[in-house]
């Protein structure tokens, strides 16, 4: 078995089944990444994938399992050229986060300026992308960290560490009559049009949740992915909207004003999701160390290793 093969075998399926897609990607001829795909069914002694004439409809089910180990096995081989780099070039490298825009805008901002200086040499790299994909980037290997607000259940070979509390506001235009309740209650809140997240969010979701608990059915006039897109609307006077605290800033927005609504929504924790397989840089310590400074680089090694 080859590396190679494995490669092309995860990028045929990542291509969707389309071999013309795959070669391009890969670089070579649709002949050649067959022969590689070939070769390795023989080398098993298994059929991989699933076939219709000239067509590729999917994996057979021995498939799915050998796909998944070959991910696994080119996640690792990656590692060895990560653990040569840490003796060869400690300063430089690349360190990739995947997370949402919430985060990439605004608590990852200062410390991401901050590592930037004192890593100078290191490149840094942001995948934006949906909650539901970060994941499934770390397990990959395509991202070093992933930051999110996501699910609990994880890949086996993923360990989430807690970073930062995530609290809520109220955000509403200055002068706004809901803004006089020190303490607003979903009834309170559902008087008046609101913005909100996209429910296919965590912070959409949980707050739809409360609503639907509480058999309060609010004026939805406007949902989005984007806290800078929610706070203009509301300057806007749209609407009203729940957001995270930490995405309000009084001296920036001064069209709007906020009052705190932790006590009508469950609390929540940003994650820091981690691949168990995947080197760990001492830079990427530092950077973790630096957005929670509670996780010295100790603490992280014993949740890696297990503990």
């Amino acid at each position: 078995m080859k590396l190679q093969q494995m490669k092309f075998l995860c990028t045929v399926v990542d291509s969707g089944f389309n071999i013309t897609e795959a070669a391009a990607a890969l670089f070579t001829s649709q002949p050649g990444v067959s022969k590689q795909i070939r070769a390795l069914e023989s080398e098993l002694g298994v059929e991989i994938l699933v076939r219709s004439g000239n067509r590729i409809i999917g994996t057979t089910e021995a498939g799915t399992e050998i796909v998944a180990a070959a991910r696994r096995v080119l996640v690792d081989a990656k590692q060895l050229e990560e653990v040569a780099r840490e003796f060869t070039n400690r300063e430089g490298g690349r360190l990739v986060v995947a997370t949402t825009h919430l985060h990439a805008r605004f608590p990852l901002l200062p410390v991401i300026t901050a590592f930037s200086k004192k890593h100078a040499s290191v490149q840094m790299r942001l995948l934006q992308c949906p909650p539901e994909e970060i994941e499934a980037r770390v397990v990959a290997g395509e991202a070093d960290i992933g930051v999110t607000t996501g699910s609990d259940s994880l890949a086996a070979q993923c360990v989430a560490l807690n970073a930062y509390p995530l609290h809520r506001c109220l955000i509403a235009p200055r002068g706004h009559p809901v803004l006089k309740h020190k303490r607003p209650t979903l009834k309170d809140i559902a008087r008046y049009p609101l913005i909100m997240y996209d429910p296919h969010f965590s912070s959409g979701k949980s707050v739809q949740d409360a609503f639907d608990k509480a058999g309060i059915v609010p004026n939805v006039v406007l949902s989005a992915i984007d806290a800078d897109v929610i706070k203009a609307y509301v300057a806007g006077r749209l609407g009203i909207a729940v957001l995270q605290s930490l995405a309000y800033d009084p001296r920036v927005d001064t069209e709007i004003a906020a009052v705190n609504v932790d006590h009508l929504f469950p609390g929540s924790h940003t994650k820091l999701i981690l691949n168990r397989a995947k080197y760990m840089r001492q830079y990427t310590f530092d950077f973790i160390h630096m957005l929670a400074p509670a996780w010295t680089q100790a603490k992280v090694k014993a949740v890696l290793a297990g503990g």
